[in-house]
């Protein structure tokens, strides 16, 4: 397959890992005496108990799913760190959303960060970001998703929240501001999805969230 080579950015910038330990069946990241939590704890908090009830039925299709996305984010990874990708190595549906996400890939160059831990005291949060870099020209907060079928931008609020709030902590980490997040998804249907947007435009639904989940769990 023809392979785009990624140009990625010398770093200027350092970024601390930080531990992980959980409570209560939360994320939290150690960092001295503050305890944050996850970014996808906090955005998904509200839906928590509907995906418990929706796994517990539905065992073999969430692991199914669960696996979905960790190979194909691997694989996203490895494309875009310029490591030779076998095709015929890659289970048949992990490829197919590979490949029908290329396109999209390939607008991808100029790579900040990949799968690197961020944090914010201002926002109070802390987790991995899937990838900093510039995404049709213009330097993204950049998600990848694997999904069953097509989803509305309507559908994916929590998504836009999460980049929203790695794109808070990549500016405090390192100065340098973001302007657009971009959420890349490929779907089992055969679509292809790109929702481009402005964080700012989340800001508000962010805080609104994050201040409902620290008043629903005081703990950190």
């Amino acid at each position: 397959m023809d392979m785009k080579k990624f140009h990625h950015v010398e770093k200027t910038w350092e970024l601390t890992n930080l531990k992980t330990t959980t409570n209560n069946g939360s994320r939290y990241y150690v960092l001295d005496e503050n305890l944050l939590p996850s970014v996808t704890t906090v955005t998904g908090h509200k839906k928590k108990a509907f995906f418990a009830e929706w796994r517990r039925k539905n065992p073999d299709e969430s692991k199914r799913v669960l696996v979905r996305g960790n190979k194909l984010h691997s694989v996203i990874e490895d494309y875009i760190n310029n490591k030779e990708i076998d095709i015929s190595a890659i289970p048949v549906n992990e490829a197919q959303l590979f490949i029908q996400l290329l396109p999209e890939l390939n607008k991808i160059d100029n790579v900040y960060e990949q799968e690197s831990p961020l944090w914010s005291l201002m926002i109070g949060l802390a987790g991995r970001v899937d990838c900093v870099a510039e995404y049709d020209g213009k330097l993204s907060i950049i998600d990848f998703k694997g999904s069953t079928r097509r989803k509305r931008p309507s559908d994916i609020k929590e998504y836009f929240m999460q980049a929203t709030a790695y794109a808070i902590m990549w500016q405090e980490r390192t100065g340098i501001p973001i302007h657009q997040v971009a959420i890349l998804m490929s779907c089992e249907d055969g679509h292809t999805e790109s929702f481009v947007d402005d964080p700012r435009s989340h800001v508000k639904n962010l805080k609104q969230m994050i201040e409902d989940y620290k008043r629903e769990h005081p703990f950190g």
